[in-house]
């Protein structure tokens, strides 16, 4: 106990809408069913949780995980609560500097307990029926400044380190428990395949469909590092939770469970750098840059990026650092700043033509190829139109070409290029081409479950406005708004009527 309230713990309270003495119920009636008669909670004891800053052991921290989890309908983790002893919220350090908001980055050995627990209580509000609504998302500034040293030291340096024992950790509530074994590389290589399983559904058919079962494969993963492997095969396990946790934050991004989705991408950077792989943690981060900008914070994105370049390291390869920079582009074009953004897009363009291929991707960047430099620099020249009406036009040649250069699978990719395309012929003043590529995108759309989609066809929408009086074009408005839900989803805007 410090005396200090617990700012985190007092404010999700407040949200949760308890009085003191229904928390002390709840949480004696929770451990009870989770094998925890003993215990009993009163109104005072609470108190001093919220307002002395007191720390309960064991299993206290973990109930009230699961009942904020249950009532908030998000995760909320321990860290969350600010239950964790090895820090809190803006406590000032012997140096004289504050520990980093939110946990991050955490202790090294904490990654995969961190990983289980987050990934166990998104399964469980999985299974009833919940929403990951309600939470914010931490500011990219605010993420940059705690993971930059971090994520520039080496990770090798703490390998050899001995393996502390972490008298708080236990099992994560709410879910399975998953007993630790060793694996050999036939489990890792069959875990592997299944990433690139998960991958090209989502490519094709967005993230709502196979989230849940991303999620669930992370879970595993985590408890199977749990158990310390020999190194060679404990960095290609970190390299597959990597890999899976991204997957479940672009999922989760594709359907609009913001707070969730950011949370993957720092959890997939931590594992990436657990696993010596510093150009996956820096891709990582540029997906939580990706995430800002499509939610109207660039500046917050152009910060992310700052990290996701630097702390990639000299490694990445060319194509690599060619797609960091066309989402730098995105970023600046948003802003309006034209200049920037063609300076931006000519660097990643030498920089993809000077991967000679010598070097086999990676295989979370295999996705990047020629078609998707243009689908992003269409996209880039689409949101600068916005700003600078001329840039349409070469919105559209990019975007022709990426949509002739798309391969079979990457049909989400392809309704964004129809998208884009379309949308720069609304602002070129073409309505005719416009209404050609935008019906080819709503036909293309079929099953996807991406609600992504959904929001840039609502921007799309917003610029059918001034020729609302045009026969087609009213047409295509009615289309637009049947394809579109009427009500609004976790993380998004509204349906509103233009």
């Amino acid at each position: 106990m410090n005396g200090q309230p617990n700012t985190r713990l007092s404010d999700l309270f407040g949200l949760a809408g308890w009085s003191k003495g229904e928390l002390a119920r709840l949480v004696n009636r929770q451990a009870a069913a989770m094998g925890h008669p003993q215990l009993a909670t009163d109104t005072s004891r609470v108190r001093r949780w919220i307002d002395m800053g007191e720390i309960p052991r064991d299993p206290v921290p973990r109930v009230l995980a699961v009942l904020f989890t249950e009532r908030l309908g998000r995760v909320v983790t321990i860290e969350d609560l600010g239950l964790v002893r090895h820090g809190r919220v803006g406590k000032q350090r012997g140096d004289g500097g504050v520990e980093h908001p939110d946990g991050v980055p955490w202790a090294p050995e904490r990654t995969a307990a961190v990983l289980t627990e987050f990934t166990g209580m998104d399964l469980m509000l999985n299974r009833r029926g919940l929403v990951g609504a309600g939470a914010a998302l931490a500011a990219g500034s605010a993420l940059s400044s705690a993971m930059h040293d971090w994520l520039h030291t080496d990770p090798t340096l703490n390998a050899d380190a001995p393996r502390v024992h972490d008298p708080l950790h236990a099992d994560p509530a709410g879910f399975d428990r998953y007993e630790a074994a060793p694996i050999g590389s036939q489990e890792i290589e069959e875990l592997e395949r299944s990433v690139e399983v998960f991958r090209a559904w989502d490519a094709s058919r967005g993230g709502g469909l196979q989230r849940k079962a991303v999620v669930g494969q992370l879970n595993e993963v985590g408890g199977m590092l749990s158990y310390r492997h020999p190194d060679h095969l404990q960095r290609r396990l970190w390299g597959v939770a990597a890999n899976l946790a991204v997957l479940a934050g672009w999922m989760s991004h594709d359907v609009g469970l913001e707070p969730t989705a950011q949370k993957y991408f720092v959890i997939a950077a931590h594992a990436a750098r657990e696993g010596g792989d510093r150009p996956r943690a820096g891709e990582a981060l540029s997906r939580a840059a990706r995430q800002m900008v499509h939610l109207g914070k660039p500046d917050d994105a152009l910060d992310l990026m700052k990290l996701a370049k630097s702390g990639g390291g000299e490694e990445a390869l060319p194509r690599t650092q060619a797609m960091l920079y066309t989402i730098e582009a995105w970023a600046q074009a948003s802003m309006g700043r034209g200049q920037a953004m063609r300076r931006t897009l000519g660097i990643a363009e030498d920089l993809f033509v000077s991967d000679k291929g010598d070097v086999p991707p990676p295989s979370w960047m295999q996705m990047f190829d020629e078609a998707d430099l243009h689908g992003m620099q269409a996209l880039a020249y689409r949101t600068l139109a916005e700003h600078e009406a001329p840039a349409a036009q070469l919105a559209q040649r990019h975007a022709k070409e990426a949509i002739e250069l798309r391969a079979k699978g990457r049909d989400r990719s392809t309704i964004f290029d129809y998208i884009s395309l379309a949308s720069a012929c609304f602002i070129a003043d073409e309505p005719e081409q416009a209404d050609r590529y935008a019906r080819l995108a709503l036909v293309s759309m079929g099953s996807n479950s991406s609600h992504r989609t959904w929001d840039r066809l609502r921007e799309m929408y917003r610029l059918t406005t001034q020729y609302a009086g045009y026969p087609k074009i009213e047409d295509l408005r009615e289309e637009i708004k049947h394809a579109l839900p009427k009500t609004g989803r976790p993380g998004g805007g509204k349906w509103v009527q233009a």
